[in-house]
């Protein structure tokens, strides 16, 4: 069902196709590197460069041999004759399907590095233009002191930044080949063979290895894709709370003529956002899959292959898709700053509360007696719905000590500003 929110390059990634044209990569690096060392005289190349295989010559074969390696090497053979018997030489399966899963990998995670850019880019564009635009900050989903919608995503512009360090430190630890035969003895597949196969073919040759690659490397993988699914899911579950309608500070973009529900016309739901975190959850599961791979018996054991040609493929494309659904999401993003500024207000003043205790500490108060003072005041106003500022003048405690024109300084939302473009500067923005 991936299928269906896959997007064309990354799928063709993962297709059948792409699989069979590594494996042949893969063979005619192993092939290249016998003809280095001696192994297949140099007259047999021109005709094992012209091998091909058909997603035909593979369908029949597979029907008698149930084995899919097999079926492939039969194919390889149809279209180059004697020649053939120099394919596969010394191999095992896995100097072949792990060497060409490496390349898919290496390919998926370049797509997902410019998806990770493209998205970056216009989280920034969002975050400089909203650089000043005030807001209120919540903890506990409570109001708690004013910001900007700027520093708001300039969080997630840093985020974005370290989840592309990670996806370039899991692209490293996957760009690994292996040419070791079975159980990664090398009896029958010398290191030179590995080394100058890996090379041709752009991968670092594993230091050690039992019959296949070790799985923590795709475990590794896998988890960076998860962890940018979860930063996918933090950004898009902030969208959707500000959509609530009680809020209402932002918006996902919303057509013309797009509808929201079969039965309500009036709806505008954030259904893209809503989306991105259903999937982040099934990238999530796909991480925990691939931890699982990680412990297999002994020198080799296929039980991950299985999960892998789910997971692999699957986590890849979720991912893509969800990244571009959510740089579309940010670049058509609505935001209201009247209405940001409505419910700066709504309060009717509280959001000071630090600002008057710190006031009272500098008077000579003592820390506990401030508080005391100002959550009195404060405790009224979210019972009685009265103004803050009213209660504060008509409390002779706080009013001995702070008399009206300070109180207008201090309910200024100026001053939790101050430092906006000192943390943008640092930023780099």
């Amino acid at each position: 069902m991936i299928d269906r929110y896959a997007r064309p390059e990354m799928k063709r990634v993962w297709s059948d196709e792409s699989k069979y044209d590594k494996w042949l990569q893969v063979e005619l690096a192993i092939c290249e590197a016998w003809a280095d060392l001696g192994a297949i005289p140099a007259e047999a190349m021109p005709q094992l460069r012209k091998a091909g295989y058909t997603m035909e010559g593979i369908d029949r074969a597979f029907q008698q041999t149930r084995h899919d390696m097999n079926s492939f090497l039969r194919s390889v053979a149809e279209s180059i004759g004697p020649e053939s018997r120099y394919i596969h030489l010394g191999l095992t399966s896995y100097d072949v399907q792990d060497n060409a899963l490496s390349l898919q990998l290496m390919e998926a995670a370049d797509i997902i590095a410019r998806d990770v850019a493209d998205l970056a880019d216009a989280i920034r564009q969002r975050t400089v233009e909203h650089r000043h635009t005030v807001c209120i900050g919540r903890t506990h989903g409570v109001h708690a002191e004013p910001t900007t919608f700027g520093m708001k995503l300039l969080v997630w512009v840093e985020e974005m930044a370290r989840n592309a360090q990670r996806l370039r430190h899991a692209r490293e630890a996957i760009a690994v080949g292996k040419v070791s035969g079975v159980v990664g003895s090398h009896a029958t597949a010398p290191l030179e063979l590995e080394e100058n196969a890996c090379r041709r073919l752009g991968l670092a040759a594993a230091p050690a290895s039992t019959q296949t690659l070790q799985r923590d490397r795709h475990a590794e993988f896998v988890q960076t894709l998860a962890l940018i699914a979860a930063s996918l899911e933090k950004f898009a579950t902030e969208i959707r709370n500000l959509q609530r309608t009680e809020i209402r500070e932002v918006e996902e973009p919303f057509g013309e003529g797009q509808t929201g529900s079969s039965a309500m016309p009036h709806k505008r739901n954030p259904e893209l956002c809503e989306r991105i975190c259903g999937l982040a959850r099934l990238v999530r599961g796909f991480a925990t899959t691939a931890l699982e791979n990680v412990a297999l018996w002994h020198e080799r054991d296929i039980s991950h292959s299985s999960a892998e040609r789910i997971i692999l493929p699957d986590s890849c494309m979720a991912l893509d898709y969800m990244l571009d659904l959510f740089t579309f999401v940010m670049k058509g993003l609505q935001v209201h700053p009247t209405r940001m500024k409505h419910n700066l207000d709504a309060s009717g003043g509280l959001i000071f509360s630090q600002r008057l205790l710190l006031a009272l500490i500098d008077k000579g108060l003592a820390r506990q007696h401030a508080y005391e003072l100002v959550q009195r005041n404060a405790m009224q106003a979210w019972d009685t719905g009265a103004a803050f500022r009213d209660l504060l003048e008509r409390d002779a405690d706080v009013a001995s000590r702070l008399p009206p024109e300070e109180l207008d300084d201090l309910f200024d939302y100026g001053y939790y500003l101050r430092n906006v473009d000192a943390v943008f500067d640092r930023a780099g923005l």
